[in-house]
């Protein structure tokens, strides 16, 4: 039984791993009777899902949890969960003696233990991450049209700026029949892009010495005779097979677009990181999923200020981007973590030198996507309308099979007469480009999604 106080808020940080995580929780809560409120001050209990990667993360997670201690109406409860609390408790302890309870990154589901609880305590265990199993209830706060769907935790790299690994454990994977399962249901409730995400989702099965996992995976998932987009989050270079490549080209509802991160492009840079592949690799696959996957999107991460980078090995990215343009980047300046390899190397390089680094990458690589957004002009594209513009309710906005939710542009749209719902899709003619973002109208509607079983409550997310 709930006692009078019942209300809810939750705040999911960092990745969209651990916005699932938040989703069970969630789940778990509104299963016994809890309600959500969007409002802080309304809020019987505050719930705050950290993220512990970087030093920026940690600090935007002792915001939230300062936010939420300050904001809360008197009685009320901060419960903190997630990533920090695996690593950095102590810390946490000592600054907010007003946290009611902590929950390990593996141990989520004792969120109802958490919330019962009339006197402060932890479930921490040793469990770094969370994979759902079974029947525990999920609640997805994403809009409706789309979800996200985790299929490993943890990772088996040992890239040297890195401490994923450290935080997450080693690589671990839900089976097969887990993973369909869950996108079964996930269609069944009208989402329409299923998003895959893992730490690599080419490692899918290898601590089960599973050959092709993913690949063996995904065709599966193809045999559901439903339409849908499915799309591939977080694939490293090395585990891009030809095969990978010919399931992408099979079927047109997997969307043609990977998330590839580089890092570097130097051989020394890359050797450096601990990464697995070369820049010929590098430049191979590239040219490979150029020529097999025409109107593919390739998404990257890269990084500068590496320890000993040279002003002559960021110059060959500085290339890198004009020779083999990208169509989106995201650009990380090398963060010093105590745990990692890369923090007893020698070379480290200032600030400074990082942050200029960083700004002449960034104005070139604007300049490569001002002109590769080109080519979509006077094109018609299948685009996810999803709501009103933030700016104009006169305007409207929504998503291409080349844009991920949160990370990527969007598609502006100016002219939405033919709209009738949110949600779905429709043909969109491109008349313009601004910044990241393309411009158009809609022409007509396209295949609706599945009808909507019920709706997705929402919180707040970073």
């Amino acid at each position: 039984m709930i006692s009078s106080g019942n209300k809810i808020h939750f705040t999911s940080l960092g990745c969209a791993r651990n916005l699932v995580d938040s989703e069970v929780m969630l789940g778990i809560l509104l299963k016994e009777g809890y309600e959500v409120t969007e409002h802080r001050h309304e809020a019987d209990f505050l719930v705050i899902n950290t993220c512990g990667f970087l030093a920026s993360s940690r600090q935007e997670s002792s915001d939230a949890i300062g936010e939420a201690i300050e904001g809360k109406k008197k009685g009320a409860k901060v419960i903190v969960a997630g990533c920090m609390v695996q690593k950095h408790q102590d810390e946490l302890k000592s600054r907010f003696s007003d946290i009611h309870y902590f929950l390990g990154s593996g141990d989520v589901e004792k969120i109802l233990e958490a919330v019962h609880s009339s006197a402060s305590g932890e479930a921490v265990t040793s469990a770094k991450s969370y994979l759902q199993w079974g029947e525990v209830p999920r609640m997805v706060s994403t809009p409706k049209h789309y979800a996200y769907l985790k299929i490993a935790e943890g990772c088996a790299k040992q890239c040297a700026f890195c401490i994923i690994p450290k935080i997450k454990g080693p690589l671990k994977s839900k089976t097969v029949e887990q993973v369909l399962k869950e996108f079964s249901l996930l269609l069944d409730q009208g989402v329409h892009e299923v998003i895959l995400i893992a730490q690599d989702l080419g490692d899918f099965g290898k601590e089960r010495r599973e050959k092709g996992g993913l690949e063996q995976l995904l065709k599966e998932m193809l045999k559901v005779k439903k339409d849908f987009w499915l799309r591939l989050l977080y694939l490293y270079p090395d585990e891009i097979t030809d095969e990978l490549i010919e399931i992408v080209k099979s079927d047109k509802r997997i969307c043609p677009y990977l998330d590839m991160p580089l890092q570097h492009i130097n051989n020394d840079m890359l050797k450096a990181m601990r990464r697995k592949t070369s820049k010929e690799q590098i430049l191979d696959i590239l040219t490979k999923l150029r020529k097999e996957v025409p109107q593919i999107v390739i998404r990257t991460s890269l990084m500068v200020g590496f320890p000993g980078e040279t002003e002559e090995q960021f110059q060959e990215m500085l290339k890198f981007i004009k020779e083999y343009p990208l169509d989106n980047i995201g650009i990380f300046k090398y963060s010093l973590e105590k745990e990692s390899f890369s923090a007893k190397m020698e070379g480290h390089i200032s600030e400074e030198v990082k942050q200029d680094r960083f700004e002449r990458l960034a104005k070139e690589q604007q300049k490569v996507l001002k002109k590769n957004n080109k080519k979509y002009l006077g094109k018609k594209l299948s685009v996810i309308v999803e709501g009103y513009h933030p700016e104009s309710s006169l305007l409207m906005r929504g998503r291409f099979y080349g844009q991920c939710p949160e990370i990527d542009g969007q598609v502006i749209i100016n002219d939405g007469r033919k709209v009738t719902a949110f949600g779905e899709i429709y043909e969109v003619e491109i008349t313009q480009i601004v910044d990241y973002d393309l411009v158009g109208r809609v022409v007509s509607p396209l295949s609706k999604p599945p009808k909507v079983v019920k709706d997705k409550l929402q919180f707040a997310h970073a």
